[in-house]
């Protein structure tokens, strides 16, 4: 059955070095293959991958970045704020993309876009006007070096209206800082993969969006009534009120408990500290406010203000946990209100918490062990907790100065100067790994390892199982499950909604075909649905693969394999390499893949629509 309604069925095509737009139909075949969000954009990447000879530079002109919300974003059902941004990763090299909630998604189609690509440069520094569907390219030197916060105002100031939308890159994304962000409605970041980057080499600082159409829906009625269970539901269950109070914050207390949360650079399983930077501790001397994205009733955002001391009046939202974790105890920070001040750094900056607390942590440790000098610390040197220098090196990365000129560049640069940083470096396909200890769980190590973008755990998050149910799993259901993550959550993206209804709460998965059906008239099962992602993971891989990766980049770095957890519940685990590839393999039988990890040869051919 063709899609009746849920799009406006038209794409935005610009080209900064030409200064031109174009708005390009979408066909029947093109929506229903590919749904929205990171499907729109992987077939658009892939598209202009291969004009370009599968040969691209992800910081040049001729890299494209999609941006898309589903045809959920914006209706009236739980967490539907979200939109893709996807590209060449210059953080990997390879397929990258971002989610972000709030609102900019959403203006993006009441703009009547249901995809925006930009290619090309601009000859200096501007702000893309996307205005009810028509587009501007306006020059804005003056934004040259402004805050992604203080980038919005100007913006809005220029534009004489707040009826907009703002998504802008701060300083490190200037800089080509390889893991910048996008940050939206000031605190919203499409946070990984080094998006922001892109946007700086194209000198695009900002995209303000002003949108006023109403959103199309098939049948509304059906989509309150199916809306209205899960709401209830979700309002029902024993964690809402938790979720509600301390939002994401939540998980610093359940990580520390499992022995999985990263602690001096993930050498320690938990942290001893912990009731000093965990949501107990937010909620009785930081939190002032709750935020949250569209139609969500989880509330899970925390606004934060520094009351007294070092930082005061520092007023940040979040940290959420991998920002708390990967700035706190990863780097031996026990202080919330320090963490806070990191965090709202990395957000001015506009650079990734998770990357940048991945390579603070591996500098300290490499600090300590020798691997690194003083000298090439600027003789500063550095250690666990020693908030001031941690502080002046986020700087120093976002400015590229000194050792923050190499760290921008990211873990593979950081091992190319100093190989022997390969032992405390954390990351896969040249992605720092998220705030989750994998040697816990080999299914996690799995999903990291397999992951499209790199060890990101909004791919597949199997820790959390797999620690539970303990040595009674056996192979096969690991690796049904790293499988079955990584089609559902991906799922999630396209259709524009978040995935922690479902994985935080247990909201049945198949509310969400029923939304789709709904909203678009086209009849779809949860079945079909997760076919249709499976194809877009396959696309990914096939992207890629095209770009050189393959088996040798499906593992893990050298402390999962080497070196065992040294305190806390989990205390002595590692991952046994032969395990490790024994589940890789069956997990490449699994996916129909060759034993190198390669998809079928005319898997290529499937992805000709347009």
């Amino acid at each position: 059955m063709a899609v009746k309604s849920g799009y406006f069925r038209s794409r935005l095509h610009v080209d900064l070095s030409t200064g031109r737009a174009e708005s390009i139909p979408l066909a029947d075949e093109f929506l229903e293959r590919f749904i929205g969000g990171r499907g729109f954009g992987a077939k658009i990447v892939w598209d202009a991958l291969a004009a370009h000879g599968f040969s691209i530079d992800p910081l040049g002109p001729g890299n494209t970045l999609a941006i898309a919300g589903g045809p959920l974003t914006g209706m009236y059902l739980p967490s539907s704020g979200k939109c893709s941004f996807v590209t060449i990763s210059p953080a990997t090299g390879v397929y990258g993309d971002s989610s972000m909630g709030g609102s900019f998604g959403i203006e993006l189609r009441q703009a009547g876009v249901d995809v925006l690509d930009i290619t090309g440069k601009a000859p200096q520094m501007s702000f893309l006007f996307v205005d009810d569907g028509t587009v501007s390219i306006v020059p804005f030197p003056e934004l040259a070096g402004k805050t992604c916060l203080e980038t919005e105002g100007l913006i809005k100031e220029r534009l004489g209206t707040h009826e907009v939308h703002v998504a802008a890159i701060g300083v490190g994304g200037e800089r080509l800082v390889r893991f910048a962000c996008v940050n939206g409605d000031w605190s919203r970041n499409a946070g990984r993969t080094g998006v922001g980057a892109v946007l700086g080499s194209k000198n695009l600082k900002a995209i303000a969006v002003r949108g006023s159409r109403d959103l199309p829906c098939h049948d509304l009625a059906a989509l309150m009534r199916e809306s209205g269970k899960a709401y209830s539901y979700m309002a029902d269950h024993k964690f809402f009120k938790m979720w509600q109070r301390e939002g994401l914050m939540n998980v610093m207390a359940y990580a520390n408990s499992m022995g999985i949360l990263p602690t001096h650079n993930f050498s320690d399983g938990n942290d001893p500290h912990i009731d000093r930077i965990n949501g107990e501790t937010m909620l009785d001397g930081y939190k002032i406010g709750d935020s949250a994205c569209f139609a969500c009733s989880m509330t899970c955002g925390n606004i934060c203000l520094v009351k007294q001391g070092k930082y005061v009046g520092t007023v940040t939202e979040g940290p959420e946990y991998e920002s708390c974790a990967m700035l706190g105890s990863n780097i031996g920070v026990d202080d919330f209100a320090a963490v806070l001040k990191a965090n709202q750094l990395c957000d001015e900056y506009g650079i990734d918490t998770i990357s940048t607390g991945s390579l603070i942590g591996a500098v300290i440790e490499g600090y300590e062990k020798g691997i690194l000098t003083l000298q090439d610390l600027d003789g500063v040197p550095i250690t666990w907790g020693d908030q001031d220098a941690i502080l002046g090196l986020i700087h120093k990365i976002a400015y590229r100065e000194g050792i923050g000129n190499t760290l921008a560049d990211g873990s593979r640069r950081v091992v190319e100067r100093w190989p022997e940083m390969a032992k405390v470096v954390l990351a896969v396909k040249g992605l720092e790994q998220s705030a989750y200890d994998s040697r816990a769980g080999v299914s996690m190590a799995l999903a990291y390892a397999t992951s499209d973008i790199g060890a990101h755990h909004t791919r597949a998050w199997t820790i959390a199982k797999e620690v539970e149910l303990g040595k009674d799993w056996s192979d096969e259901e690991k690796v049904d499950l790293v499988i079955y993550h990584q089609t559902l959550r991906p799922l999630f993206d396209m259709l524009g909604v978040c995935r922690l209804p479902w994985i935080e709460l247990g909201l049945n998965e198949e509310h969400y075909a029923r939304f789709y059906s709904a909203v678009t008239g086209r009849e779809a099962g949860l079945k079909d649905l997760l076919r249709l992602s499976n194809d877009v993971y396959t696309l990914t891989r096939l992207i890629n693969a095209r770009l050189g990766m393959s088996r040798k980049d499906d593992t893990m770095p050298y402390k999962v394999f080497n070196n065992p957890i040294r305190s806390g519940p989990t205390a002595g685990k590692v991952i046994d390499r032969q395990q490790f590839e024994r589940l890789l393999d069956l997990y490449y039988k699994k996916r129909g893949w060759d034993a190198n990890g390669l998809p079928p040869k005319g898997a290529e051919a499937s992805f000709a629509v347009t």
